[in-house]
């Protein structure tokens, strides 16, 4: 089952149970998807899907944290519950010591000697790692790899 119908089934069962936050949650994704398909002309594949969903998680919790600044303690945690329900269609994140292996694997594949080396080694980092690991926590490791290599 693709990623996008897996959601759509999730909520209508939501639908079912009269779970209205979930609901609304799962409709906004569903919104997203359909208004990126529509812009870009294409039905979009499972990856695809996932980078909306990452998206939303991303905006939610910078949401959460103005909301906190903003000492709006309930609306953040609206926002974080928001997060909890799309984290479900993430795939399993990489441990450290996975993404530390393929940060030195891509690192050796591609010859990479310097921070010049940095956009090639990223490119493929995310390719292998999409949904899986906080890209700006992977780009921090290869910072640092390639700084000191």
């Amino acid at each position: 089952m693709s990623l996008k119908a897996r959601l759509g089934d999730d909520m209508k069962q939501a639908l079912r149970a009269g779970d209205k936050h979930r609901l609304s949650t799962l409709r906004m994704t569903l919104a997203a998807i359909q208004q990126r398909e529509i812009d870009e002309r294409i039905e979009l594949d499972d990856a695809q899907v996932l980078s909306v969903v990452e998206k939303m998680i991303k905006q939610r919790r910078e949401s959460a944290v103005q909301y906190r600044a903003g000492d709006r303690e309930e609306l953040a945690q609206r926002e974080e519950a928001e997060i909890g329900f799309l984290d479900e269609y993430l795939p399993e994140p990489m441990s450290e010591q996975e993404l530390d292996a393929m940060i030195a694997q891509v690192v050796a594949d591609t010859g990479a000697g310097s921070m010049r080396d940095m956009g090639k080694v990223m490119n493929q980092i995310k390719q292998l790692a999409e949904g899986r690991a906080d890209m700006a926590a992977v780009s921090a490791k290869v910072k640092a790899r390639l700084g000191a290599g």
